[in-house]
């Protein structure tokens, strides 16, 4: 098998353990509805509370995600272990002060976040990206600074959506929204594929900072 074949079918699991990983967006969308539709009248269950019982799931569900890599005795990816802090942080925060305005700002938080440590580690000379994906790809150097870029407006721009989103429409659009977020996170992502795969050839050749035509 050629490294670029290889590279291919390392992608390939790669993007499964992802849709494994969105479990906890769409069970706080599932949870959410349901609530919302039962309308149950009661003050700790029902249409009131139902942002409050989803993020709940969305917390458990996320570390659940976490765990479950320390089960198999492989180390959680940054990247997710930042999700699960921020979900976390923000998330018991306005379950226990019962104050959505912590809710809804998490994702602006939680995007600007990895957009200035993107940015601040390209900074100083580092890629936090490829520190946090290298285990997954192998690509030189000027492709991990591009993708680094490329993502780091990328979570700028959704926490600006983010921001716009919640000042402008109603909670449900918010929260059915997220479904949405992870569309859009996903086509972004395809769209960089053939960018990564490109590269992935040029992994066993001396790294260079100058990309190949």
């Amino acid at each position: 098998m050629t490294g670029k074949q290889s590279g291919i079918g390392t992608a390939a699991d790669k993007a499964n353990q992802i849709w494994a990983d969105l479990a906890p967006i769409v069970g706080f969308v599932l949870v959410y509805n349901g609530l919302r539709i039962a309308d149950l009248q009661s003050p700790f269950l029902g249409s009131e509370t139902a942002l409050y019982w989803a993020t709940g799931v969305l917390i458990a569900a996320t570390f659940w995600t976490v765990s479950n890599y320390l089960r198999q005795g492989r180390p959680a990816p940054l990247f997710l272990v930042f999700t699960a802090t921020i979900v976390g942080g923000f998330g018991l925060l306005g379950i226990f002060l019962q104050d959505k305005q912590f809710l809804l700002i998490k994702p602006t938080i939680q995007n600007g976040f990895l957009a200035t440590m993107i940015f601040g580690s390209l900074a100083i000379k580092q890629n936090i990206w490829k520190v946090m994906f290298q285990s997954v790809f192998e690509l030189p150097d000027f492709a991990w600074r591009t993708l680094a870029i490329r993502w780091g407006c990328f979570f700028i721009m959704m926490a600006l959506w983010n921001e716009f989103l919640w000042r402008n429409y109603s909670e449900d659009v918010w929260a059915n929204w997220k479904l949405g977020n992870m569309a859009i996170t996903f086509v972004f992502g395809a769209i960089n594929v053939p960018y990564m795969l490109k590269n992935l050839a040029d992994e066993d050749r001396p790294d260079t900072d100058t990309p190949s035509a």
